[in-house]
């Protein structure tokens, strides 16, 4: 390993420390928050209207993330990010009691919005980061530090609002915003290689479009404006991406399933200690996460290869699948080998989605995240409103079943996607070789397993 690897390793492992931080923070006020918007309001139906607003934040900043990428730089994008929750929880702490209720959805709005926005530029940016062949490793770090975070922030939300209240919980978030922004600031990225490809693309970045102010300022907007419509183009033109982006969604519909179903499940199971079984399970389930990424990191770095595509297809569909059994009333130990897969499985298809999307020319990959981001905001939002419903009159395990059995459809479609264009583009590879011709023709950029874009 180079130095100049060593420090960029370094440096993104203080970044992710940062943004461990930042989780963890944000787990512990998801339940606060939650519970500080009952409190306030009396109201259950407050609880999901601030859910709503968070998620629909989310859902719009996915549209214009990819365009607002093309202006600014993923480190401005990031600090602005963490600085405006760090001032959304302060504002909580200040307001008068008069203004709480309109300020908690301002806070649910800035939020979701700038979670979203920094979750888009960290994504985009981590090729450029650590270098593009060590993607797997970079995602792998960071959701296995991020499932940690999550299970201390769930964990601890109790014990921090009961024991010193919601104005200690605000405050510790607010602390943990500021130090994930202290490690962007930290970062010497001043210019994003998204830029500098698009420069070259467009041929501003040439000679000819040196030493020209005033034409470069007259053709920012559009060149904005080009570069946008055409990744765009280029994105719809690639199904198996698309497909990809939309499984995505699917999964987090049915993400949204168990998370409203384990807390009624658990209820049933021992209402006297309702928390016990919710605790356990994500516990576990973290532990398999991290395991997983282990064992990424070890192929990863043995192969130099990632898991691809194909992974993301049929991780899903064993997640899915264990989360399905996880409320078929088992018994402890076979649900607590249940938890254990359903992390390994979610931290497999998580690091494999991330790293395949990140395999995209970096002019098409802040608008490939965006759109990412816009899908799985809009299949959580909604799946939270249609599973909290369908709960009152289904059991949880049937509602689980058709949400995550819904994944399990659209991801077979997808690996038999896959599959069919890995042979396709093997065949034409064959083809090419029989007919004596050098260029494999077709078959360039098949290791991305259909997400290949035109280079036109």
């Amino acid at each position: 390993m180079t130095s100049g690897t060593a420090l960029k390793e370094r440096r993104y492992r203080i970044l992710v420390a940062g943004y461990a931080i930042s989780s963890y923070g944000t787990f512990l006020n998801l339940v606060a928050l939650n519970l500080y918007v009952y409190a306030v309001t009396d109201r259950a139906l407050a609880v999901g209207a601030f859910m709503t607003v968070r998620f629909a934040a989310g859902f719009l900043t996915g549209l214009v993330a990819g365009p607002l990428l093309a202006r600014w730089s993923a480190k401005g994008a990031m600090l602005w990010a963490n600085l405006l929750q760090a001032a959304a929880m302060l504002l909580l702490v200040v307001v008068p009691d008069a203004y709480h209720t309109a300020s908690l959805f301002t806070v649910s709005a800035v939020v979701g919005a700038a979670g979203t926005l920094f979750m888009v530029a960290f994504r985009s940016s981590i090729p450029h980061m650590v270098g593009e062949g060590r993607t797997t490793w970079a995602n792998s770090l960071m959701v296995s530090w991020r499932s940690m975070a999550m299970v201390a922030g769930f964990a601890s939300s109790g014990v921090v609002v009961s024991l010193m209240g919601y104005t200690a919980a605000f405050l510790a978030d607010m602390g943990t915003f500021l130090v994930c922004a202290l490690t962007v600031a930290l970062l010497p990225m001043t210019r994003d290689a998204a830029d500098d490809t698009a420069d070259d693309a467009t041929g501003n970045g040439g000679p000819e479009g040196k030493g020209d102010p005033e034409g470069a300022e007259g053709t920012k907007g559009a060149k904005g404006k080009v570069r946008s419509s055409a990744a765009l183009a280029a994105l719809g033109a690639a199904p198996a991406l698309l497909l990809m982006v939309a499984l995505r969604g699917v999964d987090a519909l049915g993400s949204s399933s168990h998370n409203a179903a384990l807390p009624v499940y658990s209820t049933r199971l021992d209402a006297d200690s309702p928390a016990v079984f919710v605790s356990v399970f994500w516990c576990v389930w973290a532990i398999g996460n991290v395991l997983a990424q282990q064992v990424l990191r070890r192929y990863a770095k043995r192969t130099e290869r990632a898991v691809g595509s194909l992974g993301f297809g049929l991780g899903t569909i064993v997640m899915s699948a264990t989360f399905i059994l996880a409320f078929a009333g088992f018994p402890w130990f076979a649900t607590i080998v249940i938890a254990l897969l359903a992390g390994a499985a979610d931290g497999l298809t998580e690091v494999s989605y991330t790293s395949h999307l990140q395999t995209l020319p970096s002019g098409l990959r802040t608008h490939a995240f965006g759109l990412s981001a816009t899908v799985e905001n809009l299949g959580f939002g909604v799946g939270m409103i249609v599973v909290a419903t369908a709960l009152d009159a289904f059991t949880p395990l049937s509602v689980v079943a058709v949400a995550h059995g819904a994944a399990i459809v659209v991801a077979l479609v997808f690996v038999a996607q896959v599959l069919w264009q890995r042979n396709a583009s093997r065949k034409a590879t064959a083809d090419s070789d029989e007919g004596g011709s050098g260029d494999a023709g077709p078959a360039r950029g098949s290791h991305r397993d259909g997400a290949e874009v035109s280079g036109g």
